[in-house]
Parts: C-alpha cells; sequence; structure tokens
C-alpha cells in the first residue's frame, strides 16, 4: 500500500513515519521550514518509547501523491476544502480518503468531494507537537479508533487497520466513528480553545480554581448541545471522564495553543464555530463557549493581519 500524508504536521509525520519504518512507502506532503529541514536531515520522532527516523520522500507538489492507494489527510481543518479539491483530480478513482483530524465536520467537505465510499474517519488519540522543524515529540499513549462512513469500504477499512497494526499502532475499529469523533470532540472543545486563550497547558488549567471553573462550563455548555443534536452523550459520566483523561495528559500543549506560539491560523471554526453555530441552529445559548469564540476569531484575524 503507498500513503501519501497530505498535511506532514505533527500528527501526520507521526503516523507517516510509524507507516515507513514498517516498509510501507510513504509521501510526506509538506511546507515552510518543517519541509525543509525534512529534505535537508530526514523526519526525527522523539517517540516515548524509541526514536524514529525518515529519510525518503518529501514533498511541496502534491502531484507527487498522484499514485497513492491511502492518503493520511492531517491538514487543519481551515484547509480542508482546499486540499481536497487539489487532490480530486490527482488520485487514483479507488485511492482512500483517512481524515485524522480533529471536528466532526470535516467529514461532510470530504464527502462532498470525494463520495462515501471511499472515506475513512479516525479518532486520533496522540500527544504529539511540533519541537522543531523536522522534529516531533511525542508522549503518552497512542491509539486509533477507525470506521469507516459507508457500509460498502467495510473491507478496505479493515486493510487500512491491518496496515497500523503492523506498524505497531494501536488501531481498532469502530462501528460509529462519528460518535466516537463527537466524544474527543467533546474533550478537545473543554481543553483546547481555553488552553490557546490562557496559553495554559491542561494541568494548569485542572489545578486552577478559575480556569477549572470555566472549563467545566464549556464542557457543560457542548454536551447540551450534543444532546440536543441527538448524539447518545450521558452528561453525568460524560463530564466525568473528560475530566478524568485530561488527568493522563496533564503536560500537554494543546493543538491549538501550539498554532497560536507558532503564529499559526488556530482551528477555531471546526473547534469552537461549530458548536456555536449548531447551538444557535438548536435554539441554546452557549455563553461562555460563545466569549473564548470571539476572543479566539480576533486572534486569528491578528494572525492574518500579519
Amino acid at each position: 500500500m503507498r500513503i501519501g500524508v497530505a498535511g506532514a504536521g505533527a500528527v501526520g509525520s507521526y503516523f507517516g513515519s510509524m507507516l515507513e519504518q514498517a516498509g510501507y512507502p510513504v509521501t510526506f506532503l509538506a511546507r515552510g521550514a518543517h519541509l525543509a529541514a525534512m529534505q535537508k536531515h530526514g523526519l526525527v520522532i522523539d517517540g516515548d518509547s524509541a526514536d524514529v527516523y525518515s529519510t525518503k520522500t518529501f514533498t511541496d507538489d502534491i502531484e507527487d501523491l498522484a499514485a497513492s492507494d491511502l492518503i493520511l489527510f492531517s491538514v487543519k481543518s481551515n484547509d480542508t476544502a482546499r486540499m481536497a479539491e487539489q487532490l480530486l483530480p490527482i488520485l487514483q478513482d479507488d485511492a482512500l480518503i483517512l481524515t485524522m483530524q480533529n471536528g466532526v465536520d470535516n467529514e461532510e467537505i470530504l464527502e462532498a468531494t470525494f463520495g462515501r465510499d471511499r472515506l475513512l474517519s479516525a479518532a486520533t488519540y496522540v500527544q504529539a507537537f511540533l519541537e522543531a522543524p523536522g522534529k516531533v515529540r511525542q508522549r503518552g499513549r497512542v491509539k486509533l479508533l477507525i470506521g469507516e462512513l459507508d457500509s460498502t469500504a467495510s473491507s478496505a477499512c479493515e486493510e487500512v487497520i491491518e496496515t497500523f497494526q503492523a506498524a505497531g499502532v494501536d488501531a481498532v475499529h469502530s462501528g460509529q466513528i462519528l460518535k466516537r469523533k463527537w466524544d474527543k470532540l467533546l474533550w478537545n472543545v473543554t481543553f483546547n480553545p481555553l488552553a490557546a486563550a490562557s496559553g495554559a497547558k491542561v494541568g494548569q488549567i485542572l489545578d486552577d480554581p478559575s480556569l477549572r471553573k470555566t472549563a467545566a462550563a464549556i464542557s457543560s455548555e457542548v454536551i447540551n448541545v450534543a444532546v440536543a443534536a441527538g448524539i447518545a452523550v450521558e452528561p453525568e459520566p460524560t463530564t466525568s471522564k473528560i475530566f478524568s483523561n485530561a488527568v493522563y495528559a496533564r503536560n500537554h500543549q494543546t493543538s491549538m495553543l501550539q498554532d497560536r506560539l507558532q503564529g499559526k491560523r488556530m482551528e477555531v471554526e471546526s473547534m469552537c464555530g461549530f458548536i456555536v453555530r449548531k447551538a444557535e441552529e438548536l435554539g441554546l445559548e452557549v455563553p461562555t463557549l460563545q466569549s473564548i469564540y470571539s476572543t479566539l476569531s480576533f486572534m486569528n484575524q491578528q494572525i492574518e493581519s500579519g
């Protein structure tokens, strides 16, 4: 299986490197200083259990992904539509698309572009960040939940899961992948935007009474939206799980905070805006999340204006 990584940031670089180490041909699509460093020195994964080195194909030419049998779609949600439109005309008709992105709205965009029968989705549980150009640090557990959006892709989905397992990745099938991604979104929305706005790591949010109270308010608001949207969520057990799981990520610097510190646009719309708009559609109030959303949206404008 030939694999293309569309968006070789921390997550794409980590999983692409694992697959390359297992003997699969992998092409990494990247840009900027990260690409330049990889082309010159290779890619280094400072892993929790071992270091991984990749030295093969790093490119900024999307045509180099044309022969891929599987695309690890791992760009930021801000770039989903643009990347999908660029990939569509060059990929083989039977190439599989696996979105490894945050949020629950990317699937709809990708389905509109590629169709439902070759689209797979993954809930990714990995603490990885770009420590320096060409170097990714990974700590803690790694797990992938992968599922098909259409039953016709079930056998293809199983093959992809086996491919990750062969690379030593804990990958399992989920028959309710969108529900599981909602579960992950609930955790992300509770901590990710607040971390970006405050500059705090997850453990600092847990330990600071005011920040923890704000996180709890966000969590409650978002769970209410999920329930009203028909997602099978039980509020009290879900809240307990969100905060108990956060203990294992105490030292984690969330992806949105990483982007802010690196001067990059944050995934504000996919992470916050989607929930805010869904709440409005359902006639619900989300005042705490709305405040964070407004703050981060303004920060994004400042980043974009330079």
